[in-house]
């Protein structure tokens, strides 16, 4: 494990940060140092690094053999079973690498509250907010990792391309939705990104539709949002299509959206900041009087995790840089009668940004 950079790395922020020591359970801080991507469920399991360059995971035995398979021999497992929960466990793992009382224990953002006050109340230590923590490692993606992010995305241009042919009167959201899952596993997704969003008409006035018994009508819209996983990467899109040619007013909203997006990809390179590309996308909707139908930012960044750092929005004075990885996705959503968006994931190059997803963004009639 010592020879792993990544880990090497996650030791040097825990010092750094002045923590004695950081804990994580399954998660995507997890998964990117070691592979482990275990089902999180209500059992506690947490792998801990030290500050001082050791490390233990505290497991409960129904996931006892994927971390033996996946973690190094030399790494010290405190398994645990239902009927004593995990308290006995960690006491001993806890007195074995001399965590005292008054000791100041990081906790990511997937760590249970319910367990965190355990372990301050039970092992007398201090908790902090380590939410962050790992940020730094996994900002910047290498080359391997952009591979992975192209392939999610090649995977979710090739599925839309196949669903076109379902589109149509009468076919329902949810039958949609379905087909589409399929198409993703088709050509070679790991597995999806998200659930779905499928929302026709006025349905997708709601950004996060939750999904319902809509059925496609005759001169209707369909905002269609999702993506895939490929070897731990996501994929992240939104097309939003028409059946039959939609109005004059439909198509100038559209215009509006796709005018907006385009910029945020010309505008998109190392050295601006999150706020500036916000800002500078935002500007087209706002000029064309729809600023207060466009409430959310403009982007998230995405790696490992489907929703990660750079937050593309006001207020974030993070600079970007080669390597980063975000979508840019504006949109327009008029209550009670349509939503439009359009999104792509890119990231940056040494002068721009590339695209990971790259089905046709201009309007398109079914």
């Amino acid at each position: 494990m010592a020879a792993n950079s990544r880990f090497s790395n996650a030791f040097d922020l825990v010092r750094k940060n002045g923590y004695d020591a950081f804990v994580m359970a399954p998660s995507a801080d997890l998964e990117y140092l070691t592979g482990l991507s275990p089902h999180p469920g209500e059992r506690f399991n947490g792998l801990f690094i030290l500050a001082d360059g050791r490390s233990f995971a505290v497991v409960s035995r129904l996931y006892l053999q994927e971390y033996q398979q996946t973690l190094p021999g030399s790494l010290t497992l405190y398994d645990w079973g239902d009927e004593e929960w995990f308290f006995p466990a960690l006491k001993k793992a806890f007195s074995d690498h001399d965590i005292a009382e008054g000791a100041v224990i990081a906790l990511n953002d997937s760590i249970m509250a319910v367990d965190a006050v355990e372990i301050a109340e039970r092992q007398k230590v201090r908790l902090a907010n380590g939410w962050h923590t790992l940020e730094p490692l996994r900002l910047i993606k290498d080359k391997e990792e952009i591979a992975c992010l192209k392939k999610a995305g090649d995977i979710a241009d090739k599925a839309l391309k196949s669903l076109l042919q379902f589109i149509r009167p009468g076919v329902s959201e949810k039958t949609l939705r379905r087909k589409l899952l399929d198409l993703l596993d088709d050509h070679g997704a790991t597995s999806q990104a998200f659930t779905p969003i499928v929302a026709r008409g006025e349905n997708a006035a709601m950004p996060h539709y939750p999904g319902g018994d809509g059925v496609i009508r005759e001169k209707d819209s369909l905002l269609i949002d999702f993506g895939c996983r490929y070897r731990g990467y996501y994929s992240d899109m939104t097309r939003t299509i028409f059946i039959g040619e939609p109005d004059h007013e439909t198509r100038e909203l559209y215009d509006i959206v796709l005018r907006s997006q385009d910029l945020g990809e010309k505008t998109a390179r190392p050295g601006i900041t999150a706020e500036d590309l916000d800002i500078s996308a935002r500007s087209v909707i706002e000029e064309a009087g729809y600023g207060d139908f466009f409430n959310n930012r403009l982007g998230h960044g995405i790696g490992i995790a489907i929703h990660e750092s750079p937050n593309i929005m006001r207020g974030n004075q993070m600079t970007l840089a080669k390597g980063m990885a975000f979508s840019i996705e504006p949109g327009i959503y008029i209550p009670g009668r349509i939503g439009i968006r359009i999104e792509n994931c890119v990231v940056l190059t040494e002068n721009g940004c590339e695209p990971l997803t790259l089905f046709p963004k201009d309007l398109l009639v079914v």
